[in-house]
Parts: structure tokens; C-alpha cells; sequence
């Protein structure tokens, strides 16, 4: 199960970049980055709880912890992944990761980590598995 998880969890990467690419060349510069923001956000939430109805049967959680556990492995590679790819790969500053977080300023990403969170035990639940 765990390593089934994390498989799919690199697919939700591979999207999430190619998210990022759409929002950067497509989205923001037609609505404006904050409103890029939001729109590229809600539509990686979709696609995450998409692909966790898709492959939650493959991943075969036995109960309704172990979905939840999925859930909390995916916010701590997600998290891990955002932060280390994001600075030394992407280039990012740590202020502008981190700057992702502020949700006074209408900064909306802890919404994936949320839909990251709770996709697997959602999923587990609309397929009959938990």
C-alpha cells in the first residue's frame, strides 16, 4: 500500500508542475497572478481528489486510517517536495514559498494540502473501501 501511495503521489507531482506551467503561461498572464493563483489552485485540488477516486482501489487502503494515513503522506512529501525542488530546482526564493502560506493576503495553497489530506479517505469512502 505505501509504495503504491507513493506512486501515486509522483503522478499528482508530474500534474502539479504541469499545472504550474499552465498557470504561468496561460492563466495568469489572461487573469492576473493573483486570480492565476486561485484558478491553478482549485484546479490541482480537483486533480488531486480525481486521481484519488481513480487509484484508491489500486492503493487499497484497509480501513479508513490507513486512507487518512495516505492523506498525511502526501501533505509531508508535498510539503517536503514544495519547499526543497521548489527552492534548488525551481529556483524559488524561501520568501516566495513560504509567502504561498499567508492566507491574509488571499494566498490559497494550503487548499492542496488540505485536498492532499483528505482525498484518500474521500475516495476511500465514495468507493465503499472504508
Amino acid at each position: 500500500m505505501l509504495w503504491r501511495a507513493i506512486i501515486i503521489w509522483l503522478i499528482l507531482v508530474v500534474l502539479a508542475v504541469i499545472n504550474g506551467i499552465t498557470r504561468n503561461a496561460l492563466i495568469s498572464p489572461r487573469f492576473g497572478e493573483h486570480s492565476g493563483h486561485i484558478i491553478s489552485t482549485i484546479i490541482l485540488c480537483v486533480a488531486i481528489f480525481v486521481v484519488s477516486i481513480i487509484s484508491i482501489r489500486w492503493i487499497a487502503p484497509k480501513a479508513e486510517r490507513d486512507a487518512l494515513l495516505i492523506g498525511i503522506l502526501w501533505v509531508l512529501l508535498t510539503v517536503a517536495f514544495e519547499f526543497i525542488a521548489g527552492h534548488y530546482l525551481f529556483g524559488n526564493s524561501w520568501e516566495k514559498l513560504f509567502a504561498d502560506y499567508n492566507i491574509l493576503r488571499g494566498r490559497i495553497w494550503v487548499l492542496v494540502l488540505i485536498a492532499s489530506l483528505i482525498s484518500p479517505l474521500l475516495a476511500a469512502k465514495v468507493k465503499g473501501l472504508s
